[in-house]
């Protein structure tokens, strides 16, 4: 008897340290528009590449204080494993490039839609390329979702192309991610390793030219400059210590927290417009995703009782 209540205990506690860190890291990915707003004025291909040369450079210091160092060679010297990151470095680095240039343009409402419909858009391709089966709950939470972008597109003449794009990239970035070898911290590191040299030889090109900013910012904004490596890699790590310690339940709800806080953001402290059509076109998305969470959970309940 002793025995149970003190694994009940451990366990406990061990889930109770797992939804720390996925909120925190959550929370960290929903307020990350606050931070490169700071770098609106530089410009968005700049700030990108900041990022993938500070990424890297703090991931490896992240990996010699873990000595988690060994699979580096093995994963650069495997085909297979340097074509699939070369293609998710790609697909990360578009995903990145798009989020940054629409917070510089007040357009964070208008990314918050990709995140939203992100896990939708991700149960479509693993049902496409990785045959897996969509249950009816999933494939009505799809259909209302599409009626929201559809309604969108309608509305405002255009297709909501910013949330689209993040969307896809990152629904295809999480579709080959799946089935590669590393974990998130060694993909990620693998990942921006790749695109260390292009950013930096950009970042190059533009101080020949006399157009990096880096080199004329006052030392406080050369700071956030470099931090863009922290504010990439800090949420990540506790997003990955919190995904081992929680049901994937719970993480499937817990990746709206930061959609929701960036549009909260965009709308509240950024004040970018928004109107009664685009609520309508939102709500009906924000509909699809309560859909889709609730059947979620209720398929998660079946499952521990069967």
């Amino acid at each position: 008897m002793y025995q149970r209540i003190a694994v009940f205990l451990l366990e406990y506690i061990f889930m109770q340290r797992g939804i720390v860190y996925a909120l925190t890291g959550y929370f960290l990915w929903g307020i990350a528009p606050l931070f490169w707003y700071l770098l609106r004025d530089i410009d968005s291909f700049e700030v990108l590449a900041h990022r993938m040369v500070w990424s890297p450079l703090t991931l490896l210091l992240v990996l010699l204080v873990t000595r988690n160092l060994s699979w580096i060679r093995p994963a650069f010297q495997d085909r297979r494993t340097l074509r699939t990151f070369i293609t998710t470095a790609l697909l990360v680095g578009s995903n990145w490039g798009v989020f940054i240039w629409a917070i510089s343009v007040n357009r964070t409402v208008d990314a918050s839609l990709g995140y939203f419909i992100n896990p939708l858009l991700s149960v479509m391709l693993g049902m496409i390329f990785l045959g897996e089966t969509m249950r009816r709950g999933q494939w009505i939470a799809v259909a209302v979702a599409a009626t929201g972008v559809l309604y969108l597109t309608w509305v405002e003449q255009t297709l909501p192309w910013i949330g689209l794009i993040l969307a896809i990239t990152f629904g295809l970035y999480g579709l080959l991610r799946k089935t590669a070898p590393l974990n998130a911290i060694e993909g990620l590191s693998m990942e921006t390793f790749l695109l260390f040299i292009p950013a930096l030889l950009f970042m190059g090109w533009l101080a020949m030219r006399g157009e990096l900013s880096y080199i004329s910012e006052p030392a406080s904004v050369r700071v956030l400059m470099m931090l863009a490596g922290a504010v990439t890699v800090i949420p990540l790590l506790f997003f990955a210590a919190g995904a081992r310690r929680i049901p994937l339940a719970m993480v499937g709800i817990f990746q709206y927290i930061a959609p929701s806080l960036q549009f909260l953001i965009g709308v509240l402290i950024f004040r970018e417009p928004f109107t009664s059509a685009q609520f309508v076109g939102y709500a009906i998305v924000w509909a699809a995703l309560a859909l889709y969470a609730l059947e979620g959970f209720r398929h998660s309940r079946q499952e521990s009782v069967t």
